[in-house]
């Protein structure tokens, strides 16, 4: 993001009370600020109105308290929205809106664009852009709750980007939508290709969220050929630092399995997959995939499919299926984006 005026968004009660000291004000007008960012989702400094008039003029000048416009929404039947939105610099990313019975969920993005250039992506198609700050990622719940009638109970790092990559801000908005916005840790998931440096950094602070790591395929050769910067993170390393991983927090890990015609749908590929993930404390959820338009890949059959699942659970896995969302809106990752950028 171009450098400007420090955001009051991302900005923890703590960063906000000093802040406000610096400025020569009571600490206490930090933690009214932090009321009206995390609590009462005010859309402007001037909705603050229980801070001096001078002082949120002051403020207007010295910081910045920009939040994201919606530009662009699609709704599906089953009550998924898609939002598209403009961050401070023009720049757009993506955030979805999951309403389910017992729970609302929002899926968010951590970079503009994408580096690891996953061949079933849209988001990598327009190339990496840039990071985004922790309080781009935290707006983008807050935006999404006032298109709620439901409070947002769950948050998922499985938009644009790779969170990973994104360490240290997309670290610290979690902090924020835990402390902050109130959203309970093991409500927060954060889903990776696998950056093992990072999820080793992330094991050492023992959050109570849920790490899910996309394989996709049970071979280094063939998970190369799906997720490019495979090439870095071997798999034997990978699952080394995922069960150490969980056995340091306690936390089931979510292995994620996208599922495509041909490719790594196969019975062969199943029986790979339960024997890499032997003895490791996780489950493997199976989503099959989502068409995008210009990428030349199909959903397996359900024949397939059903072949998959049983032979890991015959070989003592927990699998999961994630309930398929969002197909009239675009909700692959990327794609919303991709679609409104190029017309």
């Amino acid at each position: 993001m171009a450098v400007g005026k420090p955001s009051l968004i991302g900005m923890s009660t703590h960063e906000l009370e000093e802040l406000l000291e610096s400025l020569g004000e009571p600490a206490f007008r930090g933690r009214q600020i932090a009321h009206w960012i995390y609590k009462s989702n005010a859309p402007s400094l001037s909705e603050m109105t229980n801070l001096p008039l001078v002082l949120r003029q002051r403020l207007g000048d010295l910081v910045s308290y920009h939040r994201a416009r919606i530009v662009s929404e699609s709704r599906s039947v089953d009550g998924t929205v898609k939002y598209l939105l403009e961050m401070a610099d023009g720049e757009a990313v993506e955030s979805v809106l999951l309403p389910y019975i017992e729970r609302v969920s929002v899926c968010v993005s951590t970079q503009i664009g994408c580096a690891v250039g996953c061949i079933f992506c849209a988001s990598g198609k327009g190339g990496f852009v840039r990071d985004l700050t922790a309080g781009e990622i935290v707006d983008q719940v807050l935006t999404l709750q006032k298109q709620s009638s439901r409070r947002i109970s769950h948050v998922v790092y499985m938009g644009m980007g790779e969170p990973l990559l994104n360490y240290e801000n997309v670290l610290k908005s979690i902090k924020l939508l835990n402390q902050e916005v109130g959203i309970a840790m093991r409500h927060i998931t954060v889903s990776t290709v696998g950056i093992t440096p990072n999820i080793e950094r992330l094991a050492e602070e023992d959050l109570q969220l849920t790490l899910a790591v996309s394989l996709h395929a049970a071979t280094d050769e063939l998970r190369q050929q799906i997720i490019p910067i495979a090439r870095r993170y071997p798999l034997r390393e990978l699952v080394k630092v995922c069960k150490s991983y969980a056995e340091k927090t306690g936390r089931r890990i979510t292995f994620e399995y996208l599922l495509i015609r041909g490719l790594n749908d196969a019975v062969s590929h199943a029986m790979q997959l339960a024997r890499l993930l032997r003895g490791i404390l996780c489950n493997v959820n199976l989503i099959p995939y989502n068409a995008i338009e210009d990428i030349p890949l199909d959903r397996p059959s359900q024949k397939a499919l059903r072949a998959f699942r049983s032979v890991l659970e015959s070989e003592g896995l927990a699998v999961t299926q994630r309930i398929e969302r969002g197909h009239a809106v675009s909700a692959a990752c990327g794609q919303l984006r991709r679609r409104i950028v190029a017309t």
